[in-house]
Protein backbone atom coordinates (compact mmCIF):
# COMPACT_ATOMS: atom_id res chain seq x y z
CA UNK A 1 0.00 0.00 0.00
CA UNK A 2 0.83 3.75 -0.44
CA UNK A 3 1.05 6.60 1.78
CA UNK A 4 -1.20 9.03 0.57
CA UNK A 5 -2.54 11.51 3.67
CA UNK A 6 -4.58 14.04 0.89
CA UNK A 7 -6.60 11.94 -1.68
CA UNK A 8 -8.72 13.72 -4.50
CA UNK A 9 -12.42 12.76 -4.99
CA UNK A 10 -13.13 10.87 -7.99
CA UNK A 11 -13.86 11.96 -11.05
CA UNK A 12 -17.49 11.00 -11.89
CA UNK A 13 -18.25 7.59 -13.26
CA UNK A 14 -17.33 7.74 -17.43
CA UNK A 15 -18.29 5.20 -19.84
CA UNK A 16 -16.58 1.73 -19.99
CA UNK A 17 -16.71 1.13 -16.32
CA UNK A 18 -17.71 -1.47 -14.22
CA UNK A 19 -17.93 -0.76 -10.49
CA UNK A 20 -17.79 -2.55 -7.76
CA UNK A 21 -19.24 -1.36 -4.15
CA UNK A 22 -19.07 -2.53 -0.38
CA UNK A 23 -21.79 -2.42 1.89
CA UNK A 24 -21.42 -1.68 5.40
CA UNK A 25 -19.42 1.70 5.78
CA UNK A 26 -20.06 2.23 1.72
CA UNK A 27 -23.41 2.17 0.61
CA UNK A 28 -25.01 2.22 4.89
CA UNK A 29 -23.61 3.50 7.81
CA UNK A 30 -22.25 1.15 10.46
CA UNK A 31 -24.61 -0.02 12.95
CA UNK A 32 -24.16 -1.08 16.37
CA UNK A 33 -25.69 -4.67 15.41
CA UNK A 34 -25.01 -6.20 11.92
CA UNK A 35 -28.92 -6.69 12.08
CA UNK A 36 -29.35 -3.03 11.96
CA UNK A 37 -28.75 -2.14 8.70
CA UNK A 38 -30.71 -0.95 6.74
CA UNK A 39 -31.21 0.85 3.08
CA UNK A 40 -34.34 2.88 1.86
CA UNK A 41 -35.78 2.38 -1.04
CA UNK A 42 -34.76 5.93 -2.28
CA UNK A 43 -30.58 4.47 -2.08
CA UNK A 44 -31.76 1.07 -3.33
CA UNK A 45 -33.33 3.03 -6.43
CA UNK A 46 -30.47 4.94 -7.05
CA UNK A 47 -28.69 1.25 -7.36
CA UNK A 48 -31.03 -0.03 -9.94
CA UNK A 49 -30.49 3.16 -11.86
CA UNK A 50 -26.83 2.58 -11.45
CA UNK A 51 -27.25 -0.91 -12.87
CA UNK A 52 -28.72 0.22 -16.17
CA UNK A 53 -26.56 3.02 -16.27
CA UNK A 54 -23.35 0.69 -16.32
CA UNK A 55 -25.33 -1.95 -18.71
CA UNK A 56 -25.21 -4.14 -15.99
CA UNK A 57 -21.45 -3.98 -14.70
CA UNK A 58 -22.32 -3.28 -11.19
CA UNK A 59 -21.70 -5.62 -8.35
CA UNK A 60 -21.31 -5.68 -4.53
CA UNK A 61 -18.11 -7.09 -2.81
CA UNK A 62 -19.08 -7.45 1.19
CA UNK A 63 -18.14 -9.27 4.06
CA UNK A 64 -22.05 -10.36 4.67
CA UNK A 65 -23.48 -13.49 3.43
CA UNK A 66 -25.04 -13.05 0.19
CA UNK A 67 -28.67 -13.82 1.61
CA UNK A 68 -27.67 -10.73 3.75
CA UNK A 69 -26.83 -8.30 1.28
CA UNK A 70 -30.04 -9.35 -0.45
CA UNK A 71 -31.96 -8.23 2.59
CA UNK A 72 -30.19 -5.06 3.14
CA UNK A 73 -30.38 -3.88 -0.51
CA UNK A 74 -33.56 -5.57 -1.66
CA UNK A 75 -32.36 -7.43 -4.64
CA UNK A 76 -31.17 -3.81 -6.25
CA UNK A 77 -27.99 -5.85 -7.39
CA UNK A 78 -27.83 -8.96 -8.49
CA UNK A 79 -24.18 -10.04 -9.10
CA UNK A 80 -22.71 -9.82 -5.41
CA UNK A 81 -20.10 -11.36 -3.56
CA UNK A 82 -20.49 -12.45 0.18
CA UNK A 83 -18.11 -13.41 3.14
CA UNK A 84 -14.80 -11.65 1.32
CA UNK A 85 -15.87 -13.66 -2.21
CA UNK A 86 -15.45 -17.05 -0.52
CA UNK A 87 -19.40 -17.32 -2.14
CA UNK A 88 -20.42 -15.06 -5.89
CA UNK A 89 -23.59 -14.74 -7.80
CA UNK A 90 -23.15 -13.88 -11.13
CA UNK A 91 -24.91 -11.75 -13.34
CA UNK A 92 -26.87 -15.00 -14.16
CA UNK A 93 -27.59 -15.56 -10.87
CA UNK A 94 -25.36 -18.75 -10.74
CA UNK A 95 -23.84 -18.79 -6.93
CA UNK A 96 -19.97 -19.99 -6.69
CA UNK A 97 -19.73 -21.15 -3.16
CA UNK A 98 -16.67 -22.54 -0.96
CA UNK A 99 -16.96 -25.60 1.46
CA UNK A 100 -16.77 -24.43 5.20
CA UNK A 101 -13.59 -25.15 6.94
CA UNK A 102 -13.80 -27.91 9.56
CA UNK A 103 -11.60 -25.85 11.55
CA UNK A 104 -14.86 -23.83 12.23
CA UNK A 105 -16.71 -26.24 14.31
CA UNK A 106 -14.03 -26.20 17.13
CA UNK A 107 -13.53 -22.10 16.96
CA UNK A 108 -17.59 -21.63 16.63
CA UNK A 109 -17.88 -23.28 20.39
CA UNK A 110 -14.92 -21.75 21.74
CA UNK A 111 -16.20 -18.10 20.94
CA UNK A 112 -20.27 -19.08 21.74
CA UNK A 113 -18.30 -19.90 25.23
CA UNK A 114 -17.10 -16.36 25.06
CA UNK A 115 -19.90 -14.36 24.15
CA UNK A 116 -21.59 -16.29 26.71
CA UNK A 117 -18.99 -15.05 29.33
CA UNK A 118 -19.81 -11.16 28.07
CA UNK A 119 -22.82 -10.73 26.56
CA UNK A 120 -21.98 -7.64 25.39
CA UNK A 121 -19.81 -9.08 22.68
CA UNK A 122 -21.77 -10.55 19.58
CA UNK A 123 -21.22 -13.52 17.63
CA UNK A 124 -22.13 -13.62 13.74
CA UNK A 125 -21.99 -16.83 12.13
CA UNK A 126 -21.91 -16.76 8.23
CA UNK A 127 -21.46 -20.31 7.86
CA UNK A 128 -18.11 -19.66 6.35
CA UNK A 129 -17.51 -17.75 8.74
CA UNK A 130 -17.51 -16.16 12.53
CA UNK A 131 -17.19 -12.93 13.20
CA UNK A 132 -16.65 -11.57 16.52
CA UNK A 133 -17.87 -8.04 17.03
CA UNK A 134 -16.43 -5.62 20.14
CA UNK A 135 -18.22 -2.62 19.02
CA UNK A 136 -20.27 -1.78 22.28
CA UNK A 137 -17.52 -3.06 24.37
CA UNK A 138 -13.86 -1.91 22.93
CA UNK A 139 -12.88 -2.96 26.12
CA UNK A 140 -12.59 -6.40 25.44
CA UNK A 141 -11.07 -5.86 21.85
CA UNK A 142 -7.12 -6.58 23.06
CA UNK A 143 -8.60 -9.72 23.97
CA UNK A 144 -11.13 -10.60 21.48
CA UNK A 145 -8.49 -10.37 19.09
CA UNK A 146 -6.11 -12.40 20.99
CA UNK A 147 -8.47 -14.81 21.62
CA UNK A 148 -9.20 -14.94 17.29
CA UNK A 149 -5.28 -15.19 16.68
CA UNK A 150 -4.97 -18.06 18.63
CA UNK A 151 -7.98 -20.08 17.37
CA UNK A 152 -7.38 -18.86 13.93
CA UNK A 153 -3.78 -20.51 14.26
CA UNK A 154 -4.88 -23.78 16.04
CA UNK A 155 -7.89 -24.42 13.44
CA UNK A 156 -6.55 -23.21 10.25
CA UNK A 157 -8.31 -20.31 9.65
CA UNK A 158 -8.25 -17.11 7.81
CA UNK A 159 -7.87 -14.12 10.22
CA UNK A 160 -9.75 -11.13 8.82
CA UNK A 161 -9.41 -8.31 10.98
CA UNK A 162 -12.19 -5.56 10.38
CA UNK A 163 -13.91 -2.63 12.09
CA UNK A 164 -13.89 -3.36 15.78
CA UNK A 165 -14.57 -6.85 14.52
CA UNK A 166 -12.13 -10.06 14.69
CA UNK A 167 -13.58 -12.93 11.90
CA UNK A 168 -12.57 -15.97 11.54
CA UNK A 169 -12.85 -17.11 7.94
CA UNK A 170 -12.68 -20.37 5.85
CA UNK A 171 -9.20 -19.79 3.87
CA UNK A 172 -9.70 -18.99 -0.02
CA UNK A 173 -10.69 -16.18 -1.60
CA UNK A 174 -10.54 -12.28 -0.66
CA UNK A 175 -12.78 -9.55 -2.52
CA UNK A 176 -9.78 -8.78 -4.51
CA UNK A 177 -10.14 -12.45 -6.13
CA UNK A 178 -14.05 -11.75 -6.57
CA UNK A 179 -13.22 -8.73 -8.40
CA UNK A 180 -11.15 -10.33 -10.73
CA UNK A 181 -13.54 -13.68 -10.88
CA UNK A 182 -16.20 -10.90 -12.04
CA UNK A 183 -13.62 -9.01 -14.55
CA UNK A 184 -13.19 -11.98 -16.57
CA UNK A 185 -16.75 -12.50 -17.28
CA UNK A 186 -19.72 -10.68 -18.89
CA UNK A 187 -20.68 -7.94 -18.73
CA UNK A 188 -17.76 -6.90 -16.95
CA UNK A 189 -14.96 -8.01 -18.65
CA UNK A 190 -13.30 -5.14 -20.80
CA UNK A 191 -14.18 -2.48 -18.68
CA UNK A 192 -12.33 -0.27 -16.22
CA UNK A 193 -12.35 -1.62 -12.56
CA UNK A 194 -13.78 0.79 -10.11
CA UNK A 195 -13.83 -0.57 -5.99
CA UNK A 196 -15.56 1.66 -3.58
CA UNK A 197 -14.91 0.61 0.10
CA UNK A 198 -13.87 2.32 3.31
CA UNK A 199 -12.76 -1.09 5.46
CA UNK A 200 -9.08 -2.86 5.82
CA UNK A 201 -10.69 -5.68 4.30
CA UNK A 202 -11.42 -3.70 0.73
CA UNK A 203 -7.69 -3.26 0.39
CA UNK A 204 -7.31 -6.13 -1.46
CA UNK A 205 -10.16 -5.13 -3.72
CA UNK A 206 -8.18 -1.60 -4.49
CA UNK A 207 -4.61 -3.28 -4.93
CA UNK A 208 -7.03 -5.79 -7.72
CA UNK A 209 -8.80 -3.03 -9.46
CA UNK A 210 -5.63 -1.45 -9.79
CA UNK A 211 -3.36 -4.18 -11.17
CA UNK A 212 -6.15 -4.48 -14.05
CA UNK A 213 -5.91 -0.74 -15.06
CA UNK A 214 -9.25 0.26 -12.52
CA UNK A 215 -8.50 2.45 -9.65
CA UNK A 216 -10.50 1.88 -5.80
CA UNK A 217 -11.72 5.05 -4.19
CA UNK A 218 -11.58 5.16 0.03
CA UNK A 219 -14.91 5.97 2.09
CA UNK A 220 -13.94 7.97 5.23
CA UNK A 221 -10.90 9.13 6.87
CA UNK A 222 -7.62 9.36 4.95
CA UNK A 223 -5.37 7.16 5.69
CA UNK A 224 -2.57 4.48 4.21
CA UNK A 225 -4.17 2.41 1.46
CA UNK A 226 -4.11 1.48 -2.37
CA UNK A 227 -6.77 3.53 -3.46
CA UNK A 228 -6.29 6.58 -5.47
CA UNK A 229 -9.23 8.99 -4.53
CA UNK A 230 -11.30 9.32 -1.36
CA UNK A 231 -14.83 9.94 -0.39
CA UNK A 232 -15.94 11.53 3.11
CA UNK A 233 -18.90 9.55 3.95
CA UNK A 234 -21.67 7.32 2.80
CA UNK A 235 -23.87 10.65 2.08
CA UNK A 236 -20.90 11.67 -0.48
CA UNK A 237 -20.52 8.25 -2.10
CA UNK A 238 -24.68 8.95 -3.01
CA UNK A 239 -23.84 12.46 -4.27
CA UNK A 240 -20.58 11.24 -6.67
CA UNK A 241 -23.38 8.15 -7.86
CA UNK A 242 -25.87 10.49 -8.32
CA UNK A 243 -23.59 13.11 -10.11
CA UNK A 244 -21.92 10.30 -12.22
CA UNK A 245 -25.57 9.47 -13.88
CA UNK A 246 -26.83 12.95 -14.21
CA UNK A 247 -23.39 14.48 -15.25
CA UNK A 248 -24.05 16.83 -12.58
CA UNK A 249 -19.95 17.36 -11.21
CA UNK A 250 -20.18 18.47 -7.43
CA UNK A 251 -17.31 20.30 -5.90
Amino acid sequence: MQSQPALPAPAPLGPGVALFLDLDGTLAPIAPRPQDVRLDDDHRGVLRRLARHLDGRLAILSGRTLADIDRILGGAVVPAAGVHGLERRGEDGRVHRAAPSPGLAAARSVLKAFVEENPILLLEDKGLSLGLHYRAAPQLGASSRALAERLAQAHGLALQPGDMLMELRTPGANKGDALRAFMAEAPFAGAAAVFVGDDLTDEDGFCAARVLGGTGVLVGPGRETAAGSRLADVRAVFAWLEASMTGTVTA
